[in-house]
């Protein structure tokens, strides 16, 4: 079944805010999505005649088990077409999240069965995240902080998390991408910046803010 735009949009919200908390307000979808609570109401008594939500009183929403499912469908089209912008059209990393929110809503499945295809099946998005494949599964990597991991200890860069397009630039300006191996050489206890050493690049240095945004994973 074909749905909106705006409903796929509230679905896939819905996805990423229930996979944080469990049960999800309308407030918490309100600000997710820039919207008046009132509009939240409206659309989530539409999703629910539909079949989409449930709702238990004084707890919030959910998606159900169909509600899941096309939420899981347009994130696979999402992180599909990052990583094609990305791959094939040399699109910046930090560029492809507002183009990508447009081709999500192609409903034709044939088209992006083939693009999966086209591009060899990746199991990762530009960003690190895990592509759902055609049977809605995620394959997922054991990621951690990067802040986690203890001194001269070599790991893989391989997710970021608060994906903001100005986190993506700074992090593109100081060559941190998908894959770039990675060991912090001093830690200070002030601030909590620590002294990364990436191969071939001089010694930089990160905020707490923006060390702990970054996942990443053993490098064998």
């Amino acid at each position: 079944m074909k749905y909106s735009a705006s409903k796929e949009n509230y679905l896939k919200a819905i996805y990423h805010l229930q996979h944080e908390s469990g049960m999800v307000s309308t407030n918490a979808v309100a600000a997710a999505l820039q919207t008046r609570a009132a509009s939240v109401t409206d659309m989530l008594k539409k999703l629910k005649l539909q079949k989409l939500v449930i709702y238990e009183k004084y707890k919030g929403f959910k998606l159900t088990a169909e509600g899941k499912k096309v939420a899981i469908r347009i994130i696979r089209k999402h992180r599909l077409w990052e990583y094609f912008l990305v791959e094939k059209l040399q699109f910046g990393w930090d560029e492809v999240h507002e183009v990508a929110e447009e081709l999500e809503h192609i409903s034709s499945k044939k088209l992006i069965d083939r693009l999966d295809s086209f591009l060899d099946f990746p199991q990762t998005d530009p960003h690190g995240d895990p592509i759902p494949d055609s049977q809605g599964k995620f394959n997922t990597t054991r990621q951690q902080s990067l802040l986690e991991i203890p001194l001269n200890k070599p790991a893989l860069v391989s997710g970021i998390a608060g994906q903001t397009n100005e986190m993506l630039e700074l992090l593109q300006h100081k060559h941190i991408g998908i894959g770039t191996r990675i060991e912090i050489r001093k830690k200070f206890p002030f601030d909590n910046s620590i002294e990364l050493k990436i191969p071939n690049k001089p010694i930089i240095t990160l905020s707490e803010q923006v060390a702990r945004n970054i996942l990443v994973k053993d490098e064998h």
